[in-house]
């Protein structure tokens, strides 16, 4: 990829954005006396606290909101917004746990529960082999995988396409065969690492509070082991995402608990890479007590992810989730990425998204335009940038009218 380069950590980010953010944000006397005391702290590069969030999360002006993130997105990126070319290949739906929000999971004995073996999974990113740089891979706990299987599987995937990265295993996950094969998180993270692993994409952190977690996902990773992979994976090199589910059972005070929480680690190891909030999807699972996200929840909830995740580089409008009409408005509310091409998901249309799969390069170059922004193709890890300029259309060939 042509264009230019940063380092992991920056991910592309201006390193001076704290000293000019005021100039994006202009004179307090333009925002609302409510709001003033939060932009001042924003305007000099001070760290917004849980009364902050919860004063964003009440303030009537949604606007107003929006236009604070997207001052502070600017010093950071510009007009720059984010895109790669990726696919999502889940291995397995088969799962040994029952998540009440998990419309993908199925047990080994249902009709449609799959696993594809390593061939299989070769065979099925073949299909996108030609067009992707990054393969996107999560799945269930499968009951007999162990970390050799995946040590085989990347290993396998790096040898047969070295261009295209992995991105895969959720922190649960990484338990899961740490259990399985009786190691340590270190020892597992250090050897799928070796064997092709290039960072982690950071799901399964629903809400890091273990009393939600109980009602929502019991029996999946604690908030506290969350965080504790997610450490390890950094302190070895490998860089990560983090995410956050919401709208389902949790309070204003838990999502920013959840967001202070992956700050706090983020200061300790610099290596979550993008922040991915996305609101759950009550379409065929089995969470009837959910308090479901409007589009402007989902609008205020990325806005003030941006202005609470100051140590964090990026904020994704993951539009598997929220479709592309919100992820066009989320750029104007703090948002800079929009993952990529995808071509293939199942996890989220399972949970009742209806966002096309069939993107190209240039479509989501046209969505980014949409919302006023630069396209810019990113590799995996933020460290290889490029200005996407779409091809020349070919003149079409017009038949000579015939002559009367």
């Amino acid at each position: 990829m042509a264009g230019w380069t940063s380092s992991i950590n920056d991910a592309g980010s201006n390193p001076m954005w704290k000293s000019e953010v005021a100039s994006f944000i202009g004179p307090l006397s333009s925002w609302s006396e409510r709001l003033r005391p939060i932009v001042e702290k924003v305007s000099t590069g001070q760290r917004l606290s849980m009364s902050d969030g919860m004063m964003l999360y009440t303030h009537p002006n949604l606007n107003e909101v929006g236009r604070l993130s997207h001052c502070v997105r600017q010093s950071r990126f510009g007009n720059h917004a984010f895109f790669n070319s990726n696919v999502h290949v889940n291995q397995t739906n088969i799962c040994v746990l029952a998540c009440k929000f998990c419309a993908f999971r199925r047990s080994k004995r249902q009709d449609d529960a799959y696993a594809l073996g390593v061939e299989e999974y070769l065979e099925d990113l073949a299909q996108y082999a030609d067009v992707v740089d990054e393969v996107h891979s999560v799945g269930g706990l499968h009951p007999d995988w162990g970390v050799e299987h995946y040590e085989e599987l990347f290993i396998q995937s790096r040898k047969r396409f070295p261009h295209i990265a992995i991105k895969a295993l959720t922190a649960v996950e990484v338990k899961h065969l740490s259990h399985k094969s009786d190691i340590s998180f270190h020892e597992t993270l250090t050897r799928l690492k070796a064997a092709g692993l290039g960072s982690l994409p950071g799901g399964g952190a629903e809400i890091l509070d273990d009393d939600v977690r109980k009602i929502i996902c019991n029996g999946k990773e604690s908030s506290q082991e969350y965080l504790d992979i997610h450490r390890t994976a950094h302190l070895i090199g490998l860089p990560t995402n983090c995410t956050m589910l919401f709208g389902t059972v949790e309070t204003l005070e838990q999502r920013l608990n959840h967001m202070i929480r992956l700050r706090e680690l983020n200061d300790e190891t610099n290596g979550f890479q993008c922040f991915v909030p996305y609101p759950y999807l009550p379409d065929a699972s089995r969470l009837p007590e959910a308090q479901l996200a409007t589009g402007s929840e989902i609008l205020r909830t990325i806005a003030i992810s941006r202005l609470m995740l100051d140590s964090i580089p990026h904020i994704k409008a993951y539009r598997m989730n929220i479709g592309d009409e919100l992820a066009e408005l989320a750029l104007q509310f703090g948002a800079d990425d929009i993952d990529g091409t995808v071509q293939k998901e199942s996890i989220m249309h399972l949970a009742g998204s209806t966002t096309p799969l069939d993107h190209d390069r240039i479509q989501l170059a046209r969505l980014i335009k949409d919302a006023g922004c630069i396209p810019i193709q990113r590799n995996t890890t933020y460290q290889e940038f490029e200005l996407f300029t779409p091809p020349v259309p070919k003149p079409r060939r017009r038949l000579k009218m015939a002559e009367m």
